[in-house]
């Protein structure tokens, strides 16, 4: 198989992956089940889940002087360690908040009200996060906003597109870096180095949420303002979003403590607990590197273990597209329409798009869920879907979307399950 259709896992390391993680076969009840909802919440490793409640359990605060104050301190730090070695960020904030959505409007309101311009650009498909508060200071500052329409065809926004909206007058660029419904990939370093050529020192804030639990990223060939990510999402704990920001973005005037640094974002007591997830997600995905790497470098190896979960969810992609052992994909079967099915599978994040011809979104996931597969509904009366399925012309979708820690035979069950659906 070519890295263009990705590469699976070898068998005994699919075993210990999925191991490694809770409820990937069964529910909490024990009745066995296809989960292929993670990009509204990821499957959740053992360990982050067990580092979570050993940390939390503890008392202390952190901000003391006596042993286990001082080992919550540690814990916190190998966490923002942690956070830099998934950006590979060198300088800059970071900001833990409650949700990532809610990092997200914070970064959008300081560079919207100190920094000078008339106009903002973010596109159509935006999370309703970004792109509503890209709205919201808009009219606050009197900006206009500009927004990038979609692609039908490739699922994704044109990197054209969303240049050609910049000027001198433009004070922020907030674009995402994949679809949560297509799962189609933003060019962001190209995105970047053109936006900066069209207006040197342009702010720029970007949405990583839905991407950074299936590649790399890298602040030091994409060195934007602002991303963010969330933990939930990414084989860890709810209750956190993470954000980073460039020296010059924390630098702008926000809700800081008086007595700490001008760049600091963070308010109030830290949380150990949720840094320990952190951590134990980079060691994961090391953990992965290491099969196939002889490095030593933390970076290194949690960049080797992304591009194989990479490919191995490119080689997921591709099976549920055009098939594995005896089943037939998506493409090949009757009464079934892949949605922004781009040819260029190195383009997509591990998310499909389908409709039924016989079933409408919402009928199909109750059908889905009849047989033992969660999936979601994508519908057009949705807040968090409505604004980029019309973008597209539709009413509705239903999306796909599974994790590395599944095997061939879990897309074997879909497909057999989904052509059922199919001739209902």
């Amino acid at each position: 198989m070519s890295s263009s259709q990705g590469e699976f896992f070898p068998e005994s390391l699919m075993q210990e992956i999925n191991a490694r993680f809770h409820h990937v076969d069964r529910d909490m009840d024990g009745r066995e089940r296809l989960f292929f909802d993670n990009a509204g919440g990821s499957f959740r490793l053992k360990a982050a889940v067990d580092a979570y409640a050993r940390v939390d359990a503890l008392p202390d605060c952190p901000e003391r002087i006596h042993e286990r104050a001082r080992h919550l301190q540690d814990i916190q730090a190998r966490g923002e360690a942690d956070i830099r070695t998934i950006l590979n960020a060198r300088d800059g904030s970071l900001y833990p908040s409650l949700t990532a959505s809610g990092g997200m409007f914070d970064m959008v309101r300081v560079v919207m009200e100190n920094v000078p311009g008339t106009n903002a650009v973010t596109t159509i498909l935006e999370h309703p996060s970004s792109y509503d508060a890209m709205v919201y200071y808009a009219e606050r500052t009197g900006k206009a906003l500009r927004v990038a329409p979609s692609n039908p065809e490739t699922g994704g926004v044109d990197v054209d597109t969303i240049v050609g909206l910049i000027d001198d007058n433009t004070a922020l660029l907030s674009v995402m870096y994949a679809s949560n419904i297509s799962g189609a990939k933003f060019d962001i370093e190209t995105i970047v180095e053109r936006a900066r050529e069209k207006k040197p020192g342009l702010f720029i804030i970007v949405d990583a949420v839905q991407h950074a639990p299936h590649g790399v990223i890298d602040l030091q060939k994409t060195p934007v303002d602002g991303i963010n990510f969330a933990p939930y999402k990414f084989f860890g704990c709810r209750g956190s979003g993470i954000s980073w920001l460039s020296p010059r973005a924390a630098a702008l005037p926000h809700h800081r403590l008086a007595a700490k640094q001008e760049g600091a974002w963070e308010l109030g007591s830290p949380a150990p607990a949720q840094f320990a997830v952190v951590t134990e997600i980079v060691g994961y995905v090391t953990w992965i590197g290491q099969h196939f790497s002889d490095a030593d470098d933390r970076r290194e190896c949690f960049v080797q273990g992304m591009q194989r979960i990479e490919l191995h969810e490119r080689a997921l992609l591709n099976a549920l597209l055009d098939g594995h052992g005896a089943r037939r994909g998506l493409r090949q079967l009757d009464g079934v329409d892949v949605l922004w099915d781009y040819h260029d599978l190195t383009k997509r994040d591990l998310i499909v798009g389908i409709a039924f011809a016989n079933l409408k979104p919402t009928d199909a996931v109750r059908e889905y869920e009849k047989r033992g597969v969660i999936v979601y509904e994508r519908v057009a009366s949705s807040l968090y879907s409505g604004r980029m399925l019309k973008s597209f012309n539709l009413d509705g979708a239903v999306r796909i979307s599974p994790l590395h820690c599944h095997s061939p035979r879990d897309v074997e069950r879909f497909l057999a399950i989904t052509e059922e659906l199919a001739a209902i």
